[in-house]
């Protein structure tokens, strides 16, 4: 074999290893996100069974704990299939965001509420991204079958927030783009709201500051700009002069 065949030969064999160690670590960041929502949708949603006020919130947590609980087990055992790791506890922010209703003493049912809100908003962001463009045929189709039971979750937690909070739903994947951020109580962290603007295709994210019409605010680069960006409570991102 000359020099030029060995050489063309290493570059295919170098190619064939290179492509599945891409496709796995995308399929352990969605393993790893999509597992520790799960895991905090039924811890969080445990609290609230035994410590919520209105019916209709501890109806919704124990659906949760059916519903997530089942959809866990599953993720398990294809990402045990597909010789992925599972996280065995949450991140530091849902574990941070766990504390904080452990240790509220009154008026459990609206931080819960809130909490469900964003927690179903990031994760219906997460499937639907997976489910189109995910790199693992298994895991795509789990994004797929459970896409619909969490848009329907996310449907009834803005209808409690709507009816008991007295806000404004957020917005549904079928609701069109306002023009403008739309204020209103945003139950967004800053952590979370940096990974929406991340997840928009925007990168280094300045920190973001909170505005009186619950607006978050900073700066952010995409196509090599420097851009003011936005993030209102319904999980619109916006750039440019706001």
């Amino acid at each position: 074999m000359n020099t030029r065949t060995l050489l063309a030969s290493l570059a295919i064999a170098a190619t064939s290893f290179a492509f599945p160690a891409v496709a796995a670590d995308n399929a352990q960041t969605f393993v790893d996100k999509a597992a520790v929502g799960g895991m905090f949708e039924v811890d969080s949603s445990k609290l609230a069974k035994e410590r919520a006020k209105e019916q209709q919130v501890k109806n919704f947590a124990e659906k949760m704990i059916a519903n997530h609980g089942a959809a866990n087990d599953k993720l398990k055992k294809l990402a045990t299939e597909q010789k992925l790791q599972v996280p065995a506890q949450l991140d530091a922010t849902h574990k941070s965001d766990i504390e904080k209703l452990q240790n509220t003493t009154t008026g459990f049912d609206q931080p819960y509420v809130e909490m469900q809100r964003s927690a179903h908003a990031d994760a219906v962001n997460l499937f639907q991204s997976y489910a189109t463009d995910g790199d693992n045929p298994s895991l795509k189709a789990f994004a797929a079958e459970t896409l619909p039971t969490l848009k329907m979750h996310q449907d009834m937690i803005e209808k409690i927030a709507a009816a008991n909070a007295g806000m404004p739903a957020v917005k549904s994947a079928s609701t069109p783009k306002p023009p403008a951020p739309v204020p209103g109580a945003n139950s967004f962290t800053e952590s979370q709201a940096k990974n929406r603007i991340q997840d928009a295709g925007y990168t280094d994210v300045s920190p973001l500051a909170k505005d009186g019409q619950g607006i978050w605010r900073g700066q952010a680069k995409k196509d090599g700009k420097t851009l003011s960006v936005a993030l209102d409570y319904q999980g619109n991102v916006f750039a440019g002069q706001q």
